[in-house]
């Protein structure tokens, strides 16, 4: 072998690792070999990675003999990937939302994205530490933490800068190069907002995209898998292996002929010379000193790069409440649904056994609490009423949100911080999002939740439902006029 794999796979993207390997110069078996390395090494200081597939190396080896016998798949065969605890995978490897009540849980079968990922030849590396149940389990649980895993660190300043989102686990992992790349999923923020505090590129995309099948649910509105990568080529590569129609998620039959296979034909370098992008300047107002001039530094860059720039741009929705009745009424029936599936052997099969299960095992269970599980568990909404709430808040979204700005103006995406204030609307219609390095706050502050603002910085763009293909094309020209992100370096990750 004539590369060194340990320094080699640190910044590797998807197309080098594809070329390495047809070319000889390395091998899948070899790959995973390197990352479970580097698991071991680093994985003890950032708490990032809750198991690895005990199958991980077998799977390489056979799909090294696949490609010398029949040839590639395709760009991911034989790539290292993780995925969030959420995502159900019928193999040694366990799904428990970062619950220890789930602890040993083996999913009964593949979620659908899992069953698109094998076919396309990757290796399911392991899976992710995330924040308990999606971080729906309690207002007071931090970003990152779970029972079963404990604290999620950013490796760019273990235990000192924030890790935002449930996904958190999935990013630090890809920041600290121990995967080419991961799966998150996102209900509001989980995934851009991790990637956005680990300089990585995060994509949500529009509900129905991706099929949410065999995930541990929030809300069936909102919830969306995406990946998580140090690219935004890698991750457009990930979200054309994902997408799909799934005859069991009634989102995904929406979606003929606006789903595209291949989202890499839309990585344009001059993409914004014929952009126009709004800045709705609501939610800068929040930001410190240095994250703003992250944010007008970038404004700059859409600029120089040939967009034309409106700022500033109103949703008139900003004040408008989340209505939580509709979230604790779908996270309700969803997980109850998927916990009653469960095998025989797990201790809870229903949202009131979980609360109980907690109830009794509260040293280890509750460090938090789980006000948001008894919350939705005593939910009064019925199919009707919830489908009023629904459909109201919906209304408002659209006349007054994302869909009101892009038109009012011409536009085609807002341009938001990589905080998550600013997610929210485009959750709560299910629209994409994506985000991309910007830029590194050195002095940083603490904000009103006692999160640090040190650290990575990502912008975020906003676009209308199945807009993807004009996301790319923005975010990858901007991440090409910018190239900001860089890897953590030893001294952070010590």
């Amino acid at each position: 072998m004539s590369i060194n794999l340990q320094n080699w796979i640190q910044e590797a993207d998807l197309v080098s690792m594809q070329k390495a390997m047809s070319s000889g110069e390395c091998t899948s078996e070899a790959l995973v070999l390197a990352y479970i390395e580097r698991i071991h090494r680093y994985n003890p200081l950032i708490n990032a990675v809750l198991e690895i597939n005990p199958d991980a190396l077998e799977i390489a080896r056979n799909l090294d003999h696949e490609r010398n016998t029949t040839g590639s798949r395709g760009t991911l065969h034989g790539i290292p990937i993780l995925l969030k605890d959420n995502i159900n995978t019928h193999d040694r490897m366990h799904t428990s939302a970062g619950s220890i009540a789930l602890a040993e849980s083996f999913a009964p079968e593949d979620s659908f994205i899992v069953a698109k990922l094998r076919a396309a030849g990757a290796v399911l590396l392991g899976k992710t530490n995330m924040t308990e149940w999606s971080n729906f389990m309690s207002n007071s649980m931090p970003a990152g933490y779970s029972s079963r895993g404990g604290y999620v660190l950013n490796p760019y300043g273990p235990g000192k800068l924030f890790v935002s989102g449930s996904s958190s686990g999935s990013a630090a992992a890809v920041a600290a190069n121990l995967a080419a790349a991961a799966i998150g999923t996102e209900t509001a923020g989980s995934i851009v907002g991790p990637a956005s505090q680990h300089f990585l590129v995060g994509i949500k995309p529009t509900v129905g995209l991706a099929s949410r099948n065999g995930i541990i649910p929030i809300s069936i509105s909102q919830d969306t898998p995406g990946p998580i990568s140090k690219t935004v080529t890698d991750a457009a590569t990930l979200l054309g292996a994902i997408v799909g129609i799934d005859e069991n998620d009634k989102a995904t039959w929406t979606s003929p002929h606006r789903t595209f296979h291949d989202y890499t034909s839309y990585l344009d370098r001059y993409f914004l010379r014929k952009a126009r992008i709004g800045i709705p300047r609501h939610y800068y107002r929040s930001l410190d000193e240095e994250r703003l001039s992250i944010m007008e530094s970038a404004i700059e860059v859409l600029r120089e790069q040939g967009a034309t720039v409106i700022d500033p741009v109103d949703l008139h929705l900003e004040q408008h409440p989340w209505n939580n009745d509709v979230i604790c009424y779908e996270f309700k029936t969803g997980l109850n649904r998927y916990l009653s599936k469960l095998n025989s052997d797990i201790p809870v099969h229903s949202l009131k056994e979980l609360i109980d299960y907690n109830q009794k095992h509260a040293a280890s269970a509750l460090k938090f609490g789980q006000d948001n599980l008894i919350r939705s568990e005593e939910n009064t909404l019925n199919e009707i009423t919830y489908q009023l709430k629904r459909q109201e808040y919906n209304h408002h979204a659209v006349t007054k949100g994302i869909d009101y700005a892009l038109d009012q103006h011409g536009l085609d995406a807002l341009m938001l911080p990589g905080d998550i204030d600013g997610m929210y609307i485009a959750a709560r219609l299910g629209y994409p999002l994506i985000t991309v390095p910007a830029g590194y706050s050195v002095k940083g502050t603490i904000d009103a939740d006692g999160d640090s603002t040190k650290g990575p910085f990502g912008v975020v763009f906003s676009g209308g439902a199945y807009s993807e293909p004009t996301l790319i094309g923005i975010a990858y020209s901007f991440e090409q006029a910018t190239l900001s992100r860089r890897p953590p370096d030893s001294g952070e990750l010590m």
